[in-house]
């Protein structure tokens, strides 16, 4: 069936795009240069996005990346504003910077219709974070996936949230090793996720998956989705999220921290991941 790309055409090219098909919408974090790397503009494009829907006759929507990876995470280059300079605010403001990632998170939490993450490629630190907001996940078994980034340059934001999904004692170990990686099948074992499907098959996986969910009426299905999340509300969810809000703010005040993200601006990414693993 053919897509309508609703995006809207201007001088400065979407960092999301939407697209329609059927009752099916699809939303495509497209910085593929960047293995889309999340930025503010990025969640804010969604969450403009996520609004149109929440008036229109969508019925499921479908989250994913465009190019080699769904997400790298969030952008921690020199050139990043949002969390490049996290060491030079205070711990309040930078608190404050995490509070509204997780607002913007929080729009798919909140979103009237099922949200189906479709993971693939790369799924590293917060890009984690945005796929369990997500209703369902499913997982190309090829993807990489890490809760902590590969140089400590924060990830208290992060782990807390795995150890709904995976518990905490490899919560832990995903936290403590920085870069530490599993595959999308692991990844779905541990309870990350819902399935996992061969790489060539997660496209035709979760529109089949989303047609389906789609022949329950509208209503129905936003008050079910209410009811299990009211339940996850009560078990804390939204709660850690604040709480690694305030943990990834006092890791980024630190010392440590500073030099890191010095020498990411001194010398690039790559290279300082490189000189920390030594």
């Amino acid at each position: 069936m053919p897509r309508r790309n609703e995006t809207p055409a201007n001088d400065t090219p979407a960092e999301v795009r939407l697209e329609r098909e059927g009752p099916i919408a699809w939303l495509t974090l497209d910085r593929p240069e960047r293995l889309n790397a999340l930025s503010m503009r990025m969640l804010d494009e969604l969450a403009e996005h996520l609004s149109v829907l929440e008036s229109s006759d969508t019925r499921v929507v479908i989250l994913r990346g465009a190019g080699r990876a769904f997400s790298a995470g969030y952008d921690v280059s020199g050139e990043s504003e949002e969390i490049g300079d996290a060491h030079t605010r205070s711990s309040v403001a930078d608190r404050d910077r995490q509070a509204a990632y997780i607002d913007r998170f929080t729009r798919i939490w909140r979103h009237p219709q099922p949200v189906i993450a479709a993971v693939h490629g790369y799924c590293m630190a917060g890009a984690t974070q945005l796929a369990l907001f997500c209703d369902i996940t499913v997982v190309a078994e090829d993807t990489q996936l890490a809760a902590s980034p590969a140089i400590p340059l924060g990830g208290g934001f992060i782990s807390p949230l795995w150890s709904f999904q995976i518990g905490p004692q490899r919560a832990k170990e995903m936290s403590f090793v920085p870069g530490r990686r599993i595959d999308g099948r692991t990844a779905v074992e541990w309870g990350f996720g819902n399935t996992a499907v061969p790489p060539g098959e997660l496209e035709k996986y979760v529109r089949e998956l989303a047609l389906s969910i789609a022949k329950t009426p509208a209503s129905i299905l936003r008050m079910k989705k209410l009811a299990v999340n009211r339940v996850q509300e009560m078990q804390g969810f939204l709660t850690v999220a604040g709480l690694g809000a305030d943990t990834d703010a006092l890791i980024h005040t630190t010392q440590d921290v500073a030099e890191l993200q010095e020498l990411v601006k001194e010398i690039g990414l790559k290279q300082a991941i490189a000189r920390f693993r030594g």
